[in-house]
């Protein structure tokens, strides 16, 4: 019985704490003894592994962060980039548009009348056809005072082989407006951005100037120099008879 006592007070952790802080740890049992030695050598063990860890592999953190930071500036730098493409949507008369489908009865246009449209598109220079422009407006308000309209209008405009650009905004017939570049295709995909509708002579003659941005860069064949707008200009014999110089590739007919 005396034994068992004497072992139980040796293994308590009274016992352990006497023997960790008290000078005279070493006049305790031989299994006191042994027990410090191994929970000294297991905290060592462990603080060396957490530092050898930690200093072997460490230096991995920094080439990560820097390729982060290079990535972000590069994509901000692109998407700040703004491009300006000009183009001439003229109606030549020979497509059947625009079509006015009235809500009601009406004599006059009224809230909900659609107005589907499909229209030539030529280059800012006027010697290239390069497609055509197609959408639907929704007429919001007459403006008789300004005898014109204002529509909500969704459209886009196809550049043959080179893809696509869809619009969506205020389309007013009797004054310059902007409307919101939501997206495309082909080169044009991720582009975002706006466009300046420039009324030259309602319905049948537009100027556009497209900021687009979040694209590469267009082009040479779509930047030329564009032909100051006005109520006169007109596209080259050889762009509207669509002669093979005189067209983009796979042009949108």
């Amino acid at each position: 019985m005396a034994s068992s006592t004497f072992a139980a007070r040796t293994i308590s952790p009274f016992s352990l704490k006497l023997a960790t802080t008290s000078p005279r740890s070493s006049l305790t049992t031989s299994s006191t003894t042994t027990l410090l030695p191994f929970t000294s050598s297991h905290s060592s063990l462990s603080k060396s592994l957490k530092l050898s860890t930690s200093s072997q592999y460490s230096h991995l953190s920094f080439p990560h962060k820097s390729f982060t930071c290079r990535s972000q500036a590069e994509r901000t730098s692109d998407s700040a980039k703004v491009q300006e493409l000009s183009v001439y949507e003229i109606n030549e008369r020979d497509r059947g548009s625009p079509a006015y489908l009235r809500l009601g009865q009406k004599t006059t246009n009224s809230l909900g009348d659609l107005v589907p449209f499909s229209n030539k598109l030529y280059s800012g220079c006027l010697q290239k056809r390069v497609g055509i422009t197609a959408g639907i407006c929704v007429l919001i308000q007459n403006k008789a005072e300004k005898k014109g309209d204002m529509y909500e209008a969704i459209y886009s405009f196809y550049f043959g082989d080179y893809g696509h650009i869809s619009v969506q905004g205020s389309y007013l017939t009797y004054e310059n407006t902007y409307l919101a570049v939501t997206g495309g295709s082909g080169i044009f995909e991720g582009v975002y951005g706006q466009v300046k509708l420039h009324q030259l002579v309602f319905p049948f003659k537009l100027f556009y100037t497209f900021y687009l941005k979040g694209i590469k860069d267009l082009p040479q064949e779509l930047l030329s120099k564009h032909v100051e707008p006005s109520p006169d200009v007109e596209p080259s014999q050889a762009a509207k008879a669509c002669e093979p110089d005189a067209v983009i590739s796979g042009f949108t007919n």
